[in-house]
């Protein structure tokens, strides 16, 4: 069977360049092995994906020389599958519902470090700090009832006791020049978020599920999501999902050497294409050669 390779943005706002070079090297590698290269959508976030968005990821990406196979695979038509991994994960009793709002979370992080340094996650978020999971079983079903919102957790202690050791294999580098075999550690993520009361799904589930779905073969992306990989490595575990191979590239920074993102407000390639640059520029701009 050929490798299969794929890029999968969000519609959430225009690529940037740090999205030309991943797209570019998961084309061009499935283009060189004589791979499939695919094109997904991920616009589970209803509140902040577009269609003007995805157009215009159509047509920076045709703009660039890439080519992908039809048909585009849009997460946001396929909430059912997500919703019955979710459903595997509940019956094995390794999901729980949290109520906290993200001001509660807040406000509790904010307790425990008044006893000292609170975890963080590898993105320096902090652990999750709440009590959820050993709630008493009927003030849960009453905040249930009550039609409350919540997020629903993996217990990942629980998780990591049923998969045993997990690892990957890296082809690319991370952040600290780690390569070949790596050892999962989603422990250092708490427990994360794997589906909303509105959203029957999270990027870490619905990634994997994709992949698999899919028959991603190999996985190229940037270095920021390499300890991400442990998370995927966990939830792949639990629901009998294969792992593919993992290359994570370096980033591309702005001037401060801060990386390339939406939320920054990132030059986008559809203004650096309208103040007259080409796709070859774009390519000299990410350490590419020329086409």
């Amino acid at each position: 069977m050929p490798p299969v390779f794929r890029f999968a943005p969000s519609p959430n706002g225009y690529l940037h360049l740090g999205h030309a070079l991943s797209a570019l090297l998961n084309f061009e590698a499935a283009r060189a092995s004589g791979g499939r290269f695919l094109l997904r959508i991920e616009d589970i976030d209803g509140a902040r994906s577009r269609a003007d968005y995805e157009a215009a990821i159509y047509e920076d990406l045709a703009w660039l020389g890439i080519a992908w196979e039809q048909p585009v695979r849009r997460q946001s038509e396929h909430m059912s599958v997500y919703g019955e991994a979710v459903q595997r994960l509940q019956q094995a009793g390794l999901v729980y519902p949290a109520f906290e709002s993200r001001a509660d979370i807040t406000r509790l992080v904010a307790e425990r470090e008044r006893q000292g340094p609170w975890p963080r996650d590898p993105d320096g978020a902090p652990l999750y700090p709440g009590a959820a999971r050993t709630m008493d079983a009927d003030a849960r079903a009453a905040l249930i009832t009550s039609d409350a919102p919540y997020a629903l957790r993996l217990d990942t202690a629980a998780a990591v006791a049923r998969t045993g050791p997990l690892s990957w294999q890296e082809q690319g580098t991370g952040p600290a020049g780690e390569t070949g075999t790596m050892v999962a550690t989603p422990e250092r993520w708490g427990d994360v978020i794997v589906a909303r009361k509105e959203t029957p799904t999270s990027y870490h589930l619905s990634v994997v599920i994709d992949d698999a779905l899919q028959g991603v073969t190999h996985v190229i992306r940037g270095q920021d999501l390499f300890w991400s990989t442990s998370v995927h490595r966990l939830l792949q575990g639990l629901l009998d999902l294969p792992a593919p191979l993992y290359r994570h590239h370096p980033l591309v920074r702005d001037e401060h050497g801060r990386k390339l993102s939406k939320s920054t407000h990132a030059t986008s390639l559809r203004a650096l294409r309208a103040a007259g640059l080409t796709a070859d520029d774009i390519r000299a701009r990410i350490g590419l050669p020329r086409a």
